[in-house]
């Protein structure tokens, strides 16, 4: 049988380009946003509008490593033989559209548009598991991808899908809603455990994801919420903690590293 070599088309190279572009456009976005260039720094509208699942300051700084690993994912899919292989086919324009989402988050949260930065953050959480979902329909083929593929994008939806969370509670502060609902807070971070678990379950990048969902998780607690919320978000934190260490340590010894990765 002879072998069909796919090659890349215009569409591939425009797609790549398009995703190369929106990876440094959201390292712009990131600084302005950080920086209070453009309105006010993200942080400091954060604090306007605190809760009692809002994370420590420090949690935020993984966004750095976000956007590393979203810039290198992007450099690899400009490179010969990566446009049109089907994994970024089937994954690329959903990227393109995160990294849009994520740069018109920074603005409109800068900016105190706190009802569009979560609709927009809410939509970036939709693309990412999109993206995800895709992932684990087309496995790795080898450390390149897990590295450079599954493990970005399992770790960026993994930390929004704690950010969507935060961000829902800080816009209903924004809105008048008292910002010490404690009991509401901490059903909100069981649900989100309980989700987050499932997620790791079944998905790829299983540890990437479980990783930036417990450094989220993690911050919240260092922030010293009211007992029941930090009660809440260990049980959470050690809940996915226990569902990806089983899916690893589970797996015959020769595919641990794919069942983290995928």
């Amino acid at each position: 049988m002879t072998a069909v070599i796919t090659r890349a088309t215009v569409a591939d190279r425009v797609r790549a380009g398009a995703l190369l572009a929106g990876a440094l456009l959201q390292v712009v976005a990131g600084g302005l946003g950080g920086s209070g260039a453009f309105g006010l720094s993200v942080g400091v509208v954060a604090r306007e509008n605190t809760t009692v699942v809002m994370p420590v300051p420090a949690a935020f700084s993984i966004w750095g490593l976000v956007y590393a690993g979203l810039l290198v994912l992007a450099v690899r899919q400009v490179l010969p033989g990566q446009p049109e292989r089907a994994v970024h086919r089937a994954t690329g324009w959903w990227l393109v559209a995160s990294t849009l989402l994520n740069a018109g988050w920074i603005l409109a949260f800068s900016a105190r548009a706190v009802v569009l930065a979560q609709v927009i953050i809410v939509a970036l959480l939709v693309v990412l598991a999109a993206a995800l979902a895709q992932l684990t329909r087309l496995p790795a083929a080898g450390a390149g991808d897990r590295l450079m593929l599954h493990g970005p994008v399992a770790l960026y939806a993994g930390w929004v899908s704690v950010a969507t969370v935060v961000g829902a509670a800080t816009t209903g502060t924004f809105l008048g809603a008292p910002g010490d609902l404690t009991v509401l807070g901490a059903l909100v971070l069981l649900v989100t455990g309980a989700i987050a678990s499932a997620v790791v379950a079944f998905t790829a990048g299983a540890v990437p994801y479980a990783a930036s969902v417990v450094w989220a998780l993690g911050a919240i607690v260092a922030m010293a919420p009211p007992l029941a919320v930090t009660v809440a978000a260990v049980v959470a934190l050690l809940a996915v903690v226990a569902v990806a260490a089983r899916r690893v340590l589970t797996a015959p010894p020769g595919r641990r590293v794919p069942a983290a990765f995928g």
